[in-house]
């Protein structure tokens, strides 16, 4: 898998990657086991945000490199996809794939280790999983966070990411970048409005920006403007990637579940289930416009050169995260993340072999039965038109 594009659109680099966990040289532009040179594919990827369950997005970044078959036009990240997306560019530059393979493995365990020193850990017995809930630290937390703000808890807005981005991330090099693509997602306090962050734009603060939780830290300033976690209003944004990137097949890893299989009673699930549709929200409405329109194209109801179809396409954490609860997402436990990674690698892994020759030719995602519940009716009454977004 390649990131960025030169001139004559040809991949900037090609070479070896590591298959996950078994350190076997993968990535030679051969689908494994088949003997024959498959056809580099175009993507882009769409990365949600959802705190340490962001390790199952690091692992399908490793599958998707070890594979060597696609090439990746950009990213649109929230969060802890906004982060996996910026870590993953930054090791590319230095050494390539195993330069990023490298970088997202450091980062992680960085976050894991800088977390051994934190009181709020899961039970040791795990009574509940990996889920923090009978966390006697996490419960203080989580009722003192809801008392005070971090305004007065935490004044001077330590934050041991910004660190940790500091040292592992050279972002004057990133943003010199001018081909490479990340879009980095963030919800502008003041305005209620979407801020699309570019690789010019990058830097410890806009990345922080992306995952600020407001009841844990005080909103990010960048710029003279103040910003909260993306994922309440992009998580992330899709229209980047199809405006700003020339790959029509986009791939969503989507981390945060959209379905459950009953209806949550006690407060915790309740208040679980309650992060997980907001996180989503987003997400469900601008996929369901989209949905819309290429209703409307494949149908033949919708003539002019204005749309182009694109084709999407999905990696989903439901089957990984069916037992883990919105706490789950403050566990930086080095097993759970590596879980989770592990659990990205294997959908990943599914993902390229029921789907790969499909890439570029066909959907493998019908977005319309998964983001939206009515078939769009094509206004008939005098006078009635459709436009293109912004007309």
């Amino acid at each position: 898998m390649m990131i960025g594009r030169n001139k004559s659109g040809e991949p900037m680099a090609q070479g070896n990657g590591k298959a996950p966990g078994n350190g076997t040289a993968q990535g030679n532009g051969k689908k494994p086991g088949n003997g024959k040179r498959q056809q580099m594919k175009r993507v882009s990827l769409a990365l949600q945000g959802g705190g340490a369950h962001g390790a199952f997005t690091w692992g399908v970044l490793h599958e998707l490199m070890a594979d060597g078959r696609v090439f990746i036009e950009g990213f649109s990240g929230t969060s802890a996809g906004a982060m996996n997306a910026v870590v993953f560019a930054d090791g590319f530059i230095r050494d390539k794939r195993e330069g990023a393979i490298a970088a997202l493995e450091d980062f992680w365990r960085r976050v894991s280790e800088t977390a051994l020193y934190s009181p709020m850990r899961p039970p040791p017995w795990r009574a509940n999983g990996w889920n923090m809930d009978q966390s006697a630290a996490y419960m203080a937390f989580d009722m003192v966070t809801r008392l005070f703000s971090p305004y007065q808890l935490n004044p001077l807005d330590l934050n041991p990411l910004r660190d940790i981005l500091a040292a592992t991330i050279d972002f004057e090099a990133l943003r010199q970048r001018d081909d490479i693509r990340v879009f980095v997602n963030a919800t502008n306090v003041r305005t209620c409005m979407p801020k699309v962050f570019r690789t010019p734009d990058l830097s410890v603060e806009v990345l922080l920006a992306s995952a600020c939780l407001p009841l844990l830290f005080k909103a990010v300033e960048v710029e003279g403007e103040h910003y909260w976690d993306g994922g309440y209003l992009a998580n992330p944004a899709i229209y980047p990637l199809i405006h700003e990137c020339d790959s029509n097949d986009i791939v969503i890893v989507q981390i945060n579940p959209m379905n459950r299989p009953d209806v949550p009673t006690q407060a915790r699930d309740i208040l679980s289930r309650m992060n997980e549709i907001s996180f989503n929200a987003s997400l469900v409405r601008e996929m369901s416009g989209i949905a819309t329109i290429s209703h409307l194209m494949a149908n033949g109801q919708l003539q002019g050169g204005a749309y182009e179809m694109v084709r999407f396409h999905m990696i989903a954490a439901e089957e990984a995260v069916v037992d883990l609860g919105a706490s789950s997402k403050f566990n930086a436990d080095w097993g759970f993340l590596r879980h989770l990674h592990d659990r990205g690698a294997a959908a990943a892994r599914h993902w390229l072999d029921e789907n790969f020759d499909r890439v570029g030719v066909e959907s493998t995602l019908d977005v319309l039965s998964r983001y939206s519940t009515h078939t769009p009716v094509v206004p008939t009454a005098p006078g009635s038109s459709l436009q293109t977004p912004g007309a």
